[in-house]
């Protein structure tokens, strides 16, 4: 008789992980729930909420009967996700530390930890998403380790797994997992892929877990909390002598600036300018501080105005009136090197230099068509970055609003 299927779950102490170990557990896997402790920061009470969440994951547990592990990222995380996310801000880019968590956390550091240390047959994960692979598939996977460097973008897995869109559209998380390597992928569950956010807090409430379910939905970035963002990006700092632990339990709003050794970004103050005319609408904190396309908040101004450019040498912020404004749009956006989930790159782009592509760049944005181009473009593009590509609006359709980041899939045939 074979021996049941070892399945590392990760469980954050909310409905959807709890909800995603119990359905493994039906499924007869044998199940170890995970909790994963990548952030330290106090919240406005001074409470430290990953002990909350690990409390919240370890009667998950019990409930459920499963073995029980905590693991700490907090290095990594810092060193991988949180410095990421402050050099982007200083460099003028928007970023989403989300995405860049899945990537180096959950699916890599977590997932190392859960097949080498745990021996696991495979992890799962509580997200709203589906792969190409059924269950018993995944159980047969095996590690392919991937080339680096030059000869990277020619190679190709066969039978590579794809990463699908959730049953329930509105709570569909693809768009985080998009740097999700393929080794990782294709040895990973879904439990709650097929379902509805609506029927996973059902199953919930008909198993004791009523808990996790009576918690809030965790929204935004997680180290800012309830926070006042551009307070945060402002105030966030390090105590320099105290290692990384000391970093995030003093978390901001419960030191002083004076017991500060440095700060990350410093404020640097600059104008809102009219892109029309010119003219001076206001001032700011820090150029760094706005993305592209959102509302800049300009005090005593009526109307609202929206990002166009920003000017880091300057330090002034270019605005625009009205979402229609044509500044704010664009019909060509240049990537750097991107991330192929399944076949780098895709055999399409290679012998047609272009391919049409579904694309959005931001959660819960509806897909929109565009078209992928390869390679040098004459008077347009002399020095793309390797392995960059460049999107621009297909014919007859609407230009993009400017944005950031980007997800984009081969349209269904």
């Amino acid at each position: 008789m074979q021996a049941a299927r070892h399945v590392v779950c990760a469980l954050s102490g909310g409905v959807d992980s709890a909800v995603a170990a119990l359905l493994l557990r039906r499924r007869g896997y044998q199940v170890t729930g995970v909790f994963m402790k990548n952030w330290d920061l106090l919240d406005e009470s001074g409470v430290c909420t990953a002990d909350k969440d690990c409390e919240d994951a370890y009667r998950v547990c019990q409930i459920l009967d499963i073995p029980f592990r905590q693991v700490s990222y907090v290095k990594e995380y810092w060193n991988d996700v949180f410095s990421d996310f402050l050099n982007e801000y200083e460099k003028g880019r928007t970023p989403n530390p989300d995405i860049v968590c899945n990537k180096h956390i959950k699916f890599s550091c977590f997932f190392n930890y859960a097949v080498n240390n745990l021996g696991a047959d495979a992890v799962a994960t509580g997200h709203y998403a589906r792969t190409s692979l059924e269950d018993e598939e995944v159980f047969q996977q095996k590690h392919i380790k991937r080339p680096e460097g030059l000869f990277r973008n020619r190679f190709e897995i066969r039978n590579a797994v794809k990463l699908l869109q959730a049953a329930d559209s509105f709570k569909d998380q693809t768009f985080f997992l998009s740097q999700v390597s393929q080794d990782a992928l294709r040895r990973t569950l879904f439990p709650l892929g097929g379902l509805t956010k609506d029927f996973v807090k059902k199953i919930a409430a008909e198993n004791r877990l009523h808990h996790v379910l009576k918690k809030k939905e965790s929204m935004g970035i997680c180290f800012v909390g309830k926070r006042n963002f551009e307070n945060f990006i402002l105030q966030v700092s390090v105590l320099c002598c105290k290692g990384v632990e000391s970093r995030f339990c003093a978390g901001p709003g419960s030191i002083s600036n004076e017991a500060l050794v440095f700060q990350y970004l410093q404020p640097r103050p600059g104008k809102f300018i009219s892109i029309e005319d010119s003219e001076v609408l206001g001032t700011h904190k820090g150029w760094f501080l706005y993305t592209l396309g959102q509302r800049a908040k300009i005090g005593g101004l009526r109307e609202p105005w929206y990002v166009v450019e920003k000017d880091g040498t300057k330090g002034d912020v270019l605005v625009a009136p009205r979402t229609d404004h044509p500044a704010l749009y664009r019909d060509l956006l240049r990537t750097g090197r991107v991330h192929w989930i399944a076949e780098e790159p895709p055999a399409a782009l290679v012998r047609d230099k272009m391919m049409e592509c579904h694309f959005r760049f931001r959660h819960q944005m509806a897909l929109v068509c565009r078209v992928l181009q390869r390679g040098r473009v004459p008077g347009q593009w002399e020095n793309p970055a390797p392995g960059a590509v460049r999107l621009h609006t297909a014919e007859g359709q609407e230009q993009s609003r400017s944005g950031h980041g980007g997800l984009w899939r081969r349209p269904q045939r």
